[in-house]
């Protein structure tokens, strides 16, 4: 609590004291409540003072000055049980506290409200009349907190924050993570129940009704799980309070603060499994002044140390001390007024590399009470270069400090005071929040067998500050799949378009992932029928466990070929399947070879074979259930699709040009010789005659290599011919002897 709050409490329960006592309204038992609570508060034994509000307020609901205190002492545990009673009490008296604005403030800023803070704020500095009263300064930076709070607020980092848990976590306060080199081992600062720091007739508890202050101990069960924690031993825990604050030297020491003085910085070795009796750092370090937090760096040369001895007012501020090797710490030297404010700086901590430094200051653009800061090291001006706040949400408008990077620097641990924690400080982790990639394929939900190629998915979303973000892929040949590395931890919106045109649009939360290597699997099902199985190609059938080619099929490969022939820029192709009635292994070579089948034919017939793809989906593709002879035949063929290049849309497909052979044959001709005969054209067109023995009819077959054919038949100067050319096209001629 700060200095201003402080007075304001001491001013308002002497007032309290008066009123409680001189109240006629108030029974007996509840005037006694009253007046202890009061006491107890105006020693600052907030958690003590509060059960004796509640039975006044048990007793007597709207007893306005007893909701008036409970709410300022549920500062420290409950923020927002603090606002509603505080309020409560303005509602039913609004001149409950004649600094009632000042404390409406408080609650506001607490609780992210803060518009209303600054009104509150201004309000009370309107009430104070003399223009040099010292609170004036202090309301002034209230106001610039709230300010503060509200950009920072409003450019929240993507960062995830994550509390430890009530196995380490408890109602009091929890502080001063210090992590050890393999991340295994947690020791932290506690002021629960477990203490054993104390006068013993006193059961641990300290002058501000809080227990003393504990080193403890817990090792990892896995990445979310923490062991039950241990009091280190008595050695390390004295009669006061006692903190923790670094391991170092191969984790074989222990940083540590003890309540000795006003505070000082001591060390502990570890022997034998134990650690050693503390030993108080020099006195160039230590000091009749407050000496709370330290970090020394990994070569044990230098130490990073928050004092209150060269401040007038005893504010804290960060200073260093150098040594040789087996030399003690020298003078200490300033960080300077770049990093030191007139208002406390504590928590130094370093970088591994140490180029970076971490801190909390209640000074700077803090949102409220301590913040964490950060400056880099200028390597060319030999200084800490301007100090930066983490921002939101690693800072809140309460306090915020002891940030310890995880050896490996991929998180942090931090203590705080937050809103939906398990009571006062507890200790959290700070995750950056890390992209993740997205991979699958898109189906249509009428096959969703059969993924789609060339499909663009566009994801778009927001980073944690509101920015647009868009993350774009294509599908892709020859499996369909797509792949995009987006930042985890939001809601996106997927476009799923074809050939520039929108499908449709899912959503698709992606969860948090605080590592570089997640990869999540999404496939996309839309509504889209794919117009690259082209009608103008007809499909060809195959009979059971066959692939040789049909007569009719072959008809129908040579439409294909000419269709191809004709459109020079299409590139098809050739799916090969199968009925169910062999294994799928089986089946997909027996797909292959229908497909390899038609390619090899279509090759012959003049297309490139570069044109020509083919696939096996075996049994896998249904046309038709397998449950009949007739639905198997339709399952056992091969079908052609268009292959489209990314971006291109399906082309008109123009026709070939129609060709008739009709085979003339001479009204009159010659009378032929009586027998059968066999003859091979040039062009490969094979001619089968037969001639009966009366020399009057005739029968001429013709078979073209493209498939074309005609029959030809002449009696008594009558002439019959029918044919098909290479396109299926037909024909037919009858004629008479004139």
């Amino acid at each position: 609590m700060d200095n201003l709050s402080r007075k304001l409490l001491h001013a308002s329960c002497a007032l309290a004291l008066t009123a409680a006592a001189s109240s006629p309204a108030l029974a007996q038992s509840t005037r006694k409540d009253l007046k202890t609570g009061n006491k107890l508060f105006d020693l600052e034994n907030y958690r003590a003072s509060i059960p004796y509000y509640e039975r006044v307020l048990a007793k007597d609901p709207n007893n306005a000055q007893a909701l008036f205190r409970a709410g300022v002492a549920y500062l420290s545990f409950d923020k927002e049980k603090a606002s509603d009673y505080i309020y409560k009490a303005q509602k039913l008296k609004p001149k409950v506290s004649r600094d009632i604005e000042y404390w409406l403030g408080q609650v506001d800023h607490l609780n992210y409200n803060f518009d209303e803070a600054i009104t509150h704020y201004q309000a009370y500095n309107a009430t104070l009349k003399k223009k040099n009263d010292t609170r004036r300064e202090e309301v002034a930076q209230l106001i610039q907190h709230s300010k503060n709070a509200k950009v920072l607020f409003n450019q929240p980092k993507d960062i995830f924050v994550k509390n430890l848990g009530p196995t380490v976590n408890t109602q009091y306060s929890e502080h001063s993570p210090v992590i050890s080199a393999d991340d295994k081992t947690l020791i932290f600062t506690s002021r629960g129940e477990q203490v054993t720091g104390s006068d013993v007739k006193k059961k641990g508890i300290a002058a501000d009704g809080e227990y003393y202050e504990d080193i403890f101990e817990t090792h990892r069960v896995d990445a979310d799980n923490w062991e039950k924690p241990r009091s280190l031993s008595g050695v390390l825990n004295g009669k006061g309070h006692d903190a923790s604050i670094q391991l170092f030297d191969n984790d074989s020491k222990l940083l540590m603060y003890r309540s000795d003085q006003d505070g000082d910085i001591f060390v502990s070795e570890k022997t034998g499994g134990d650690w050693t009796a503390p030993k108080k750092l020099n006195d160039n370090i230590n000091s009749k002044y407050y000496e709370g937090d330290a970090y020394i760096t990994p070569d044990g040369q230098t130490l990073y140390f928050s004092t209150g001895k060269y401040s007038e007012d005893g504010s804290l501020d960060l200073y260093y001390s150098t040594r040789s090797n087996g030399g003690d710490w020298g003078p200490a030297k300033s960080l300077g007024g770049v990093i030191n404010t007139k208002y406390d700086e504590d928590s130094p901590y370093l970088s591994r590399d140490g180029k970076t430094l971490y801190f909390s200051s209640r000074g700077h653009n803090t949102m409220g009470n301590y913040d964490i800061f950060k400056s880099q090291w200028d390597s060319i001006g030999r200084k800490w270069g301007r100090p930066e706040n983490l921002g939101y949400p690693v800072n809140t408008p309460d306090a915020d400090s002891y940030y310890r990077l995880a050896p490996d620097g991929s998180y942090a641990y931090l203590s705080s005071y937050r809103i939906g924690g398990y009571g006062e400080k507890d200790i959290y982790t700070i995750n950056y929040i890390k992209n993740v990639t997205i991979k699958g394929q898109v189906f249509s939900k009428r096959d969703s067998l059969q993924s789609i190629p060339g499909v663009e998915l566009v994801f778009s979303g927001k980073t944690a500050s509101n920015e647009a973000i868009s993350f774009r892929d294509i599908t892709k040949q020859p499996n369909g799949d797509y792949s995009v590395n987006l930042l985890s931890g939001r809601t996106y919106q997927v476009a799923v378009n074809k050939d520039g045109k929108n499908i449709e649009t899912q959503e698709f939360a992606v969860p948090i992932s605080t590592t570089d290597s997640t990869s999540i699997v999404k496939n996309f099902y839309v509504n889209y029928i794919d117009t690259t199985a082209n009608s103008q190609f007809k499909k060809i059938y195959f009979d059971t466990d066959k692939y040789t080619l049909r007569a009719e099929s072959i008809k129908t490969l040579n439409n294909t070929a000419a269709i191809l022939k004709a459109n020079t820029g299409l590139n098809i192709s050739i799916e090969g399947h199968c009925d169910s009635r062999n294994t799928d292994e089986y089946n997909m070579v027996l797909g292959q070879n229908r497909a390899d089948a038609a390619r090899n034919y279509l090759v012959k017939q003049g297309v490139a074979g570069a044109r020509l793809t083919t696939v096996s989906y075996g049994e896998r593709r249904p046309a038709a259930p397998n449950d009949t002879p007739e639905n198997m035949q339709l399952n056992r063929r091969d079908e052609f699709r268009v292959v489209l290049k990314e971006g291109e849309s399906m082309p008109v497909i123009q026709e070939p040009a129609p060709t008739t052979t009709i085979i003339a044959v001479p009204v009159k001709p010659a009378r032929p010789q009586p027998g059968k005969s066999k003859v091979k054209l040039a062009d490969g067109t094979k001619v089968k005659t037969k001639v009966d023995d009366d020399s009057d009819k005739v029968k001429v077959k013709t078979k073209g290599t493209n498939g074309e054919k005609s029959k030809t038949k002449a009696k008594d100067g009558e002439l019959d011919s029918k044919a098909k050319d290479a396109s299926g096209e037909k024909a037919k001629v009858k004629a008479k002897p004139e």
